[in-house]
């Protein structure tokens, strides 16, 4: 049930379709112990991913100046912060 794949080369719409996947599976309460903590740890990271991803999105159209879009480099958003 828990893939593999890097969270953080995942898309928004990607990490947020894993996650209610996972979220699924665990309302079903079909899983074991030991399978509810791997999905709880990746469901964990896939929220993060998605956070970091609005976050990054909501920072570059702040940088919404005369009606374009300036260039932005993602390292740079992490260094700043929201209003």
């Amino acid at each position: 049930m828990v893939s593999e794949k890097n969270v953080q080369k995942l898309s928004y719409e990607q990490a947020m379709q894993e996650l209610q996947a996972i979220v699924e599976k665990m309302r079903a309460g079909d899983l074991t112990l030991e399978e509810s903590v791997k999905a709880y740890q990746r469901g964990k990271a896939l929220s993060d991913r998605c956070e970091t991803l609005l976050t990054e999105a909501a920072q570059v159209v702040q940088k919404l100046e005369d009606g374009e879009l300036k260039p932005v480099n993602p390292s740079d958003l992490k260094q700043e912060e929201l209003p």
